[in-house]
């Protein structure tokens, strides 16, 4: 896992010292409005990020951590009036360290529908820690217009999640049988968030995104994470 996260920060490098800077000369000061100069130039983003998180409703015991990059690219002017005012920007995210921490193995009273006769009995649950990874290729972001060093911006997004167990938990089943959920789900969502920024073409980036786990019925049964609340850090280079 850890391997997985310094390829990833090594390919922020090598990223960071091969792409030429833009917009030498543009009209915001780039001392006085950072923020300003650098979505002025259509700029990339690039960057690593830390995200950990809890579960929502029935999956309040739930927790979650992961890390990864985001490359993005600013692809309009702004545009639309008063407080929409802003910019188009599509961007994606990978994530190799994704984790769920979850209750261990426990015996669980749950509803049942077998071969027709249908009734509440006291079931064998997994559970326990996943590991995993996750990709994001689909994020649609709207970034306001920036003040001096904020730049406010709320995104929709839509990724896939590949766990090294069926995830979530769910009944123990004998090995060969029908049941159970799937190693791969589906990660709708939407957030909001800004970056800060520190110094020219660099900003902290803060976010926090409610995030669905489905696996669209992948498996023998989809009782999936119907909500979950992920916080965000990240550092973002503009390029």
């Amino acid at each position: 896992m850890h391997k997985r996260l310094a390829v990833c920060f090594a390919v922020v490098a090598a990223f960071l010292s091969s792409v030429p800077m833009h917009g030498q000369g543009t009209p915001a000061s780039t001392n006085d409005s950072p923020a300003a100069a650098a979505l002025a130039t259509r700029p990339w983003e690039l960057g690593p990020f830390f995200q950990g998180g809890v579960g929502v409703g029935d999956r309040s015991d739930f927790t979650f951590a992961s890390a990864g990059v985001r490359l993005g690219k600013v692809i309009t002017d702004e545009h639309l009036p008063g407080i929409l005012h802003g910019q188009f920007e599509y961007a994606g995210e990978f994530m190799p360290y994704w984790q769920s921490f979850t209750p261990a193995p426990h015996l669980k009273w749950t509803k049942y529908n077998f071969q027709g006769q249908t009734g509440e009995a006291l079931l064998p649950y997994n559970g326990g820690t996943f590991t995993g990874l996750s990709i994001t290729p689909i994020i649609l972001r709207w970034n306001f217009k920036p003040g001096k060093r904020f730049a406010p911006w709320i995104q929709g997004a839509g990724g896939l999640i590949w766990t090294n167990h069926k995830y979530p938990p769910d009944i123990i089943v004998l090995h060969g049988q029908p049941g159970g959920t799937s190693v791969w789900n589906f990660t709708p969502q939407a957030g909001i968030g800004f970056h800060y920024f520190v110094k020219q073409r660099q900003s902290l980036t803060f976010g926090v995104n409610a995030v669905h786990i489905s696996s669209a019925s992948l498996g023998d049964r989809n009782p999936g994470v119907n909500a979950s609340m992920q916080f965000e850090i990240g550092y973002t280079w503009w390029k």
